[in-house]
């Protein structure tokens, strides 16, 4: 990556190690990302990806190295310290309630409350969901619709609202476009190019490399452990990607 004098970068991660007994996930990592990129994050199997960004998010604590947001150093403690400093991550599970309605899972564990009677302000709740998918072009019937009832593109597209509810800094978000069909894999991508587009970086995690090349900015190759290529995608193609991912 290019680094222009002066310039600064929304997440510098530096020489991050990771191991799980024998086994060394992560060998010295150093990434930087900057503010409103977009950073495809690509390797086979085993490479260090998802590792890697749980040790952004804080769900991984770090055998060693250090992490800076804006250059502020991260405390390495755990998930409340990165989301206290702006990053949020979407898994691949998405951690949905099925049985709540679309507010209810954007609200959730930040439910609004009526200063007097202190019962859930629904209306407020509502009201607030509706105009926060709105903002982000996400189209669903109703806010009170189960999301039980729900496509997956727009299950996908909730579970990102709600991190972006956060006001995050750094988004990470892992195989957002997994099992999706075309047009709802486009929906999300486009929702990464409005996220992006307001200042917020964005880590993706995906084996769909060809989505990469409609919305990433830059692509970084992890290979056994450390960063084996950093490439732009007007420079390469998809099979250069796939060499590349191979370690070659």
């Amino acid at each position: 990556m290019t680094v222009e004098l002066g310039e600064t970068f929304r997440v510098e991660m530096v020489d991050i190690r990771k191991s799980f007994g024998a086994i060394e996930a992560l060998r010295g990592v150093n990434l930087r990302i900057k503010p409103g990129e977009v950073a495809g994050l690509v390797g086979d199997n085993g490479a260090g990806k998802s590792t890697l960004m749980k040790v952004l998010s804080g769900a991984e604590i770090p055998d060693a190295g250090r992490i800076l947001v804006d250059g502020e150093p991260l405390p390495l403690t755990g998930p409340r310290s990165s989301r206290a400093h702006g990053i949020e991550m979407v898994y691949q599970d998405l951690a949905l309630c099925n049985d709540l309605d679309v507010a209810a899972n954007l609200f959730l564990g930040r439910e609004p409350y009526d200063q007097w009677t202190r019962r859930m302000n629904h209306k407020v709740m509502h009201a607030e969901a509706a105009e926060h998918l709105d903002r982000l072009h996400i189209r669903v019937k109703k806010t009170d619709q189960s999301v039980a009832t729900l496509s997956g593109g727009q299950r996908q597209a909730v579970a990102i609202a709600r991190a972006v509810t956060f006001d995050p800094k750094v988004l990470i978000l892992d195989e957002p476009t997994a099992a999706l069909a075309a047009k709802e894999v486009e929906t999300v991508l486009q929702l990464i190019r409005d996220i992006s587009g307001r200042g917020v970086s964005v880590v993706l995690i995906t084996h769909r490399l060809q989505d990469l090349f409609g919305v990433a900015d830059r692509f970084v190759v992890l290979y056994e452990g450390i960063v084996w290529r950093d490439m732009l995608p007007q420079e390469t193609d998809l099979s250069g990607l796939v060499t590349a991912m191979m370690g070659k």
